[in-house]
């Protein structure tokens, strides 16, 4: 006895569009990224660039370290080099050291102070020769002349003056040396803000190459990750299109309804032996075939 099955399917050109659809997508989900694909979509690191290795270098010279080396690819600081030892500061406080202490006066002393003495002097001693020739007239006016009283004149006069010359030297040493004493402060103070000064301004320069130099990491990391997204976008977008292929076809099977068709097989047994296996697979086929099954219709 003939047995008819009817089974339902799709207009004819949805399901070859289905299953050109499955193809592609087979097709396309059996290739693997390639290598530099992966390397394009993974995250990169932007490498350290010249205003930051500036600022580092500058930093490491104001720390009397030496010479930096860095990495060619990532930037980043591989090797220091040997330094002086000698901070940036430390010249003016080496300069200040020489600017204290009991001797520390001498080299402010004014070269030419000996000569302001010998001057002052020599002018003094005219002076006092003139002052003396006064004595031996005021004697002989007074009627001593040649006797004790001109004697003791003269002694006193003498000896008062060379008291006087030796506090009017005295007075020009102190001077003098008062004089380098304030110079030796001043230059040991000066030194000392120098010291203070410097590290201030390569602290401020250092800073600025920094800032300079993290801007520009930021913005090189930007173009990294652009890249990064761009490839990405590159690969995903086959998918994108498959995916817009898919959505279509699936709800133009959503809108049509399926065409049944009719076929009669003879079992090869006998009138109520067990159906054949390929009236089993159609029957089957009749309710999960089709890009209907395949979609979710």
């Amino acid at each position: 006895m003939a047995e008819q099955i009817t089974i339902n399917r799709p207009a004819p050109y949805l399901e070859a569009a289905g299953q050109t659809y499955l193809d592609l997508l087979t097709k396309r989900v059996g290739q693997a990224p390639t290598s530099q694909e992966l390397t394009a979509m993974s995250p990169q690191i932007a490498g350290q660039g010249q205003f930051t290795q500036a600022a580092q270098q500058a930093a490491a010279r104001q720390a009397g370290l030496g010479a930096l080396t860095f990495d060619p690819t990532t930037g980043s600081v591989t090797n220091i080099g040997a330094g002086t030892g000698i901070a940036g500061y430390e010249p003016f406080l080496q300069q200040a050291q020489q600017y204290s202490g009991p001797n520390a006066y001498q080299q402010f002393m004014s070269p030419y102070q000996q000569d302001v003495i010998n001057t002052t002097l020599s002018e003094f001693d005219r002076q006092r020769q003139i002052q003396a020739q006064a004595i031996p007239a005021s004697a002989i006016q007074s009627g001593a002349f040649g006797g004790g009283r001109e004697g003791v004149q003269r002694a006193e006069f003498g000896a008062l003056s060379d008291r006087n010359r030796a506090a009017l030297q005295a007075q020009l040493l102190q001077q003098g040396f008062g004089q380098a004493q304030q110079a030796a402060q001043l230059g040991f103070a000066q030194q000392g803000q120098l010291a203070t000064l410097q590290p201030t301004l390569a602290g401020q320069q250092t800073q600025q190459l920094g800032a300079i130099g993290t801007q520009n990491l930021a913005y090189q990391q930007a173009l990294l990750d652009a890249q990064r997204q761009t490839a990405q976008f590159a690969y995903q977008e086959p998918y994108q299109r498959l995916g817009v292929l898919g959505s279509g076809i699936t709800s133009l099977l959503a809108g049509q309804g399926s065409t049944p068709y009719s076929q009669q097989l003879t079992p090869t047994g006998g009138m109520g032996q067990q159906a054949s296996p390929l009236s089993q697979a159609l029957q089957s086929a009749s309710t999960v075939y089709g890009l209907g099954s395949i979609f979710g219709k």
